[in-house]
């Protein structure tokens, strides 16, 4: 069986995860690309098959697909595969607009069903929405297997538009995350932070396994600390601990802020421990914490068999 679809191949993405305008913050080659193939795209009514990493921007493109549409006047509205029922499906099918089913390959099969049975009315019924489905992975081996419909498979990837990861187009990153910043200074009414030009390094040289989702929280989370140094602290830790990962979990603020603070006790310890030539009795004086309990932090930190 040929599972082969035609597809327009198209260069770099970018997203803010829902909010579409994102797309103009980014300025490499590949986005422009990306832009005319959209504005394309959004001149018809057919099925579309967005396919990339998670976290790439496959929500924003949807989006943006529907904002340039003469449907943007209507609903968009966002469905996770394995949550769409086809009692869901038929809920949508009188209000016009664009639906975008994240993770479709999660469809269950009464709901593939519906989806078929929607796509064949495209064209012939006023209200029928308009389709843009998501995949973090390719379909065809879930149609080889049963799990996915062949006759939606081939309704659904007539067109394909793919967007790779953010690795792959890097010149992206400095507009994104300055876009980022801007809005979580905005959501923490706190000023847009200027970043150091070692953090600059680090956002251009890092993997980006969980892609603009994780770019984004990664800003959100140096806003948040109100603290650069402490928050890279924090975040270099948490991010290369997924980059070791095959895929990235979002990056929660609580947790970035737990990171930055063992970051910052560790440096301060190191700091005291050297002042005080390694005595450890002094620096815990210092410290204004119990000698056990310091030599319980050393531990944690490896440094239990230095200091006297």
């Amino acid at each position: 069986m040929d599972l082969q679809s035609s597809e327009i191949l198209a260069g770099a993405g970018s997203s803010s995860n829902g909010a579409a305008r994102v797309w103009l913050e980014s300025i490499s080659s590949g986005m422009r690309t990306v832009e005319a193939v959209i504005r394309e795209l959004s001149q018809n009514d057919v099925p579309v098959l967005v396919v990339a990493e998670k976290g790439s921007g496959k929500a924003a493109a949807a989006a943006r697909i529907h904002s340039l549409s003469h449907r943007a006047g209507d609903p968009f509205e966002v469905h996770h595969g394995r949550d769409t029922t086809k009692e869901r499906l038929v809920g949508c099918a009188n209000q016009g607009g664009t639906v975008y089913l994240q993770e479709v390959s999660d469809l269950p099969a009464t709901a593939q069903a519906e989806l078929v049975r929607q796509i064949g009315l495209t064209g012939s019924a006023e209200r029928v929405p308009r389709f843009v489905c998501g995949t973090s992975h390719e379909l065809g081996p879930d149609v080889r297997t049963g799990k996915f419909r062949e006759d939606l498979y081939y309704r659904i990837s007539g067109v394909c538009l793919r967007l790779p990861p953010l690795r792959q187009r890097k010149e992206d990153i400095p507009a994104l995350r300055d876009w980022f910043l801007t809005c979580a200074a905005q959501d923490f009414c706190r000023p847009v932070p200027v970043l150091s030009a070692e953090t600059d390094s680090f956002f251009l040289e890092y993997h980006w396994p969980g892609n603009i989702r994780e770019l984004k929280d990664a800003a959100r989370a140096i806003v948040a600390l109100g603290d650069e140094s402490l928050a890279m602290g924090g975040l270099r830790s948490l991010l290369r601990r997924g980059e070791r990962g095959s895929n990235a979990e979002k990056i929660s603020l609580k947790d970035a802020a737990r990171a930055a603070s063992r970051e910052a006790e560790r440096e301060l310890i190191l700091q005291v421990l050297t002042r005080t030539r390694w005595n450890r009795r002094r620096a815990a004086q210092e410290l204004q914490i119990s000698y056990k309990a310091l030599l319980y932090k050393l531990k944690q930190i490896g440094y239990e068999q230095y200091g006297v």
